[in-house]
């Protein structure tokens, strides 16, 4: 039986999400609390972007400094914390540049103008871009062409073109794709796979695709949206492979609950775009910067990679322990505090009986339980997602042979 509504659904909110019964009200670090007083555990951290949980003693005041001060103007005029923050995003990533916006859909389309442009600089007339299948680049008319899901692309047709689509980790699969094709300006893809099922792309090919990028003159662009900012151990899930992108979006955990999203680029695409090329009202806002610059300072403060990096190793292991060879359990993967569970079946049903038992997460690419919580979660939270969730895989598994 699932809980009565915590609050009546609105008739004016168009119905474009399938929500669960609850309304959040307030959280503190790893824990929320809905309209009715219920605490849950937070294994969603509101889709990998609550990187410093609730509540944090140090982003808040400082976001509440700002909001006093200044929440927004427009890019007419220079915006001091925007050179804060790039400088902060270019020492940690190796690269030169950064263009500010609001979400990751946002940052991808920055990354597809980008290439575009610099095929059409290069004579292209027609650039092409090698994605991925099982990608999710975003919900508008050009990402969502650029992703990998018939369901949600379903409808919206006629998609854009330019787009070659190859499966993961199969380098050669991008050179088959690509022969004797002139018009190919770039490679995209996510490190980690988030929506797709938390599918990781491994070190070997992602250093085979930078090669391939050089031998070619092709953008390697690297979608870090979830699986960057410090969720897999490292500020972004391409330095475990030790390469470095041309383009890499970035969204959800920068700015720790505040919208944001910025495009990082290297010299070979960072003077790409010129004035009246691109833009956007609301990036680069001074309270989307200030919770960027803060969201970057506490978590090298409070060493929130490391945590990361443990804690996630932590958790996995639990988990497979578990559930290693368990009839109905195809694989236990991720990296850091991004976790997938895949079973052999769908097993949407578990979202809210995960949350009837107090534990927040998701359930993406139908079959695969998803577990991107904040990077403050400690070893002993850890436990108690575990400690809440494999019983209930273990019941859904028994229930559904």
């Amino acid at each position: 039986m699932h809980a009565a509504p915590a609050a009546p659904s609105s008739p004016h909110v168009m119905n474009t999400y399938g929500r669960l019964p609850i309304a959040l009200s307030h959280g503190k670090g790893c824990r929320v609390w809905d309209l009715n007083g219920k605490v849950y555990l937070d294994a969603l951290a509101g889709i990998a972007v609550n990187t410093l949980g609730h509540g944090h003693p140090k982003l808040v005041p400082a976001l509440q400094d700002q909001v006093a001060r200044m929440m927004h103007c427009c890019n007419y005029y220079h915006v001091p914390d925007q050179e804060r923050l790039a400088q902060m995003l270019v020492e940690r990533s190796g690269l030169s540049n950064v263009f500010f916006c609001s979400t990751g859909l946002e940052a991808n389309e920055a990354a597809l103008k980008l290439a575009r442009k610099f095929g059409h600089d290069k004579g292209i007339e027609r650039p092409e871009i090698v994605v991925f299948e099982k990608a999710f680049h975003g919900r508008s008319i050009a990402t969502l062409s650029a992703t990998g899901n018939p369901k949600i692309q379903a409808g919206f047709g006629p998609l854009v073109e330019g787009f070659i689509r190859v499966p993961a980790n199969d380098i050669e699969a991008i050179r088959k794709a690509t022969e004797s094709n002139p018009n190919v300006v770039a490679v995209f893809f996510e490190t980690i796979q988030g929506e797709g099922g938390v599918n990781p792309m491994r070190a070997e090919y992602l250093q085979a695709v930078r090669a391939l990028c050089d031998t070619r003159d092709w953008l390697l662009m690297i979608d870090e949206v979830q699986c960057g900012m410090g969720r897999t151990g490292k500020w972004f899930a391409h330095q475990w492979a030790g390469i470095q992108p041309d383009v890499m979006p970035l969204a959800k955990g920068l700015g720790s609950g505040v919208p944001i999203g910025a495009v990082v680029a290297g010299p070979k695409a960072a003077n790409i775009f010129q004035p009246g090329n691109h833009g956007t009202t609301f990036g680069g806002n001074p309270l989307a910067m200030r919770a960027g610059v803060e969201t970057i300072r506490i978590i090298e403060e409070d060493g929130l990679l490391e945590n990361a990096a443990r804690v996630g190793t932590h958790l996995q292991t639990r988990l497979l322990t578990a559930l290693l060879h368990k009839p109905g359990v195809k694989e236990v993967r991720g990296q850091g505090l991004m976790i997938g569970i895949e079973l052999d079946k769908p097993c949407g049903v578990i979202t809210q009986r995960a949350a009837d038992a107090g534990l927040l997460l998701s359930v993406t690419a139908d079959s695969v339980i998803r577990l991107v919580p904040p990077l403050i979660m400690t070893a002993a939270e850890a436990d108690e997602v575990a400690a809440i969730l494999l019983p209930i895989i273990a019941t859904f598994l028994s229930e559904n042979p």
